[in-house]
């Protein structure tokens, strides 16, 4: 009698075969896709229904502690999209954006006036309905900018989904915009590769406007010969975007708000050191060099593979550039926190997962999920982290070893007998 096969109509199911076909499903785009964007909207209802909080004073108004009086109390864990919101509000009325205003939310808008103007659309929704929308924007931009992606295959793309999930849900839950930078690094990446000169300078201008750093994104434009038609757009794109805020506001009024947004800027920067370069060499060196000098170094470091002009044509040398800018735009972030490493992993993630397994590069990819997501998850006990993860910056150490890989890689490309195919492409 023969005997029945495992795979046939009917028979039963290996714990292989059954992997096997869950691996696939997984990896299927409209899955990771789907749950990135239900994972943003669970995010801020999980948030929602967490109700208010309370923050210490001198946490909340580093810059200048308001009056007793006007202290209202707890704040919602929605807090930061409040802040979004609100800068709506606060530029139709007139005022300074970058006073503290105790009596809608804790801490300071810390975003472009362009930013605030950008707010409008949920200025007048609900907060839960507000909330929700601007987690699942946030997410459809990296989705988008991952689906845009050439070269690279369904399977690829999935991995580094995956792989950024914890970063990507803690982002989420802070309901901060830093998925957005990522995804609209990636995507002026992505435009870029697709000759979208318009959609590429006009990405990285947003970009800018969201976060000042986004602005790195277009050191990518010095890989394309169209260099000088990118930066005359992103001119363009930046002039117009920085003239929004007059639709609401007088000439004189926005000027002062960028002065202020200047200030703000600058005694944030000397206030911390963050999740960075710059705190690890205090950790574990007890040295802290001048920021601007460790910034300068790392600088330095992130352009000069741009010397090699003769890899400039392979896509495995430009999207290696693209997995340092993401990178290093954390790692040397004074102020980098917790939910800004979904822009390093997703990084760390292009860079191991688009390109051919190395052993090395391996341990170096599971390293940084160890190191940055798991550490630092609810997996590891709250004394553990108290004693060793946070004080250690642990966060930072295998990224940072990642970025110095990129950066070796780009120097030596294509080096000999090197491998130079991305996942989706046969080797060259």
């Amino acid at each position: 009698m023969a005997r029945p096969n495992p795979t046939a109509g009917g028979g039963p199911v290996s714990g292989r075969t059954l992997g096997a076909r869950v691996a696939a499903a997984l990896l299927r785009p409209p899955v990771y896709f789907g749950f990135l964007l239900f994972l943003a909207a669970a995010a801020a209802v999980h948030m929602l229904l967490l109700g208010p909080q309370a923050f210490p004073k001198t946490q909340a108004f580093p810059y200048g502690l308001p009056s007793e009086d006007s202290w209202p109390g707890p704040y919602l864990h929605v807090n930061n999209f409040v802040i979004f919101k609100r800068s709506f509000a606060h530029l139709l009325a007139g005022r300074d954006l970058y006073a503290a205003f105790p009596a809608d939310h804790f801490d300071y808008f810390k975003y472009s006036p362009t930013f605030a103007a950008l707010m409008a659309p949920f200025a007048y929704l609900p907060t839960p309905v507000g909330a929700v929308l601007w987690n699942v924007l946030n997410a459809g931009v990296f989705v988008a900018a991952m689906r845009r992606l050439p070269v690279l295959d369904a399977r690829a793309k999935g991995l580094v989904c995956w792989f950024v999930v914890p970063e990507f849900l803690g982002a989420c839950q802070n309901m901060q915009t830093n998925v957005l930078v990522a995804g609209l690094t990636i995507l002026a990446f992505a435009s870029c590769e697709r000759s979208d000169d318009v959609g590429a300078s006009l990405a990285v201008v947003l970009s800018f406007y969201v976060k000042i750093y986004g602005l790195l994104a277009a050191l990518l434009f010095l890989l394309y010969a169209r260099r000088r038609r990118f930066v005359l757009l992103a001119v363009a794109w930046g002039v117009l975007l920085g003239l929004v805020p007059l639709l609401f506001v007088p000439p004189a009024q926005l000027a002062f708000l960028y002065r202020s947004w200047f200030r703000l800027v600058q005694a944030d920067r000397l206030t911390t050191v963050g999740f960075s370069v710059m705190a690890w060499l205090r950790a574990w060196f007890h040295i802290s060099p001048p920021p601007l000098v460790v910034v300068g170094a790392g600088f330095l470091g992130l352009v000069a593979p741009l010397a090699n002009r003769r890899a400039f044509g392979d896509f495995g040398f430009r999207l290696t550039f693209l997995c340092s800018l993401l990178l290093w735009a954390v790692v040397f972030n004074h102020k980098a926190e917790s939910s800004t490493f979904v822009i390093a992993m997703a990084g760390a993630g292009l860079w191991y997962f688009a390109r051919p397994r190395r052993p090395w590069r391996t341990a170096l990819a599971w390293l940084a999920f160890a190191l940055t997501s798991v550490a630092y998850s609810d997996l590891v006990p709250p004394d553990v982290k108290g004693r060793f993860v946070i004080p250690l910056v642990l966060k930072v150490v295998a990224l940072l070893l990642v970025w110095l890989a990129t950066v070796v890689e780009e120097a030596r490309w294509p080096g000999p007998g090197a491998d130079t195919s991305v996942s989706g492409t046969v080797p060259a």
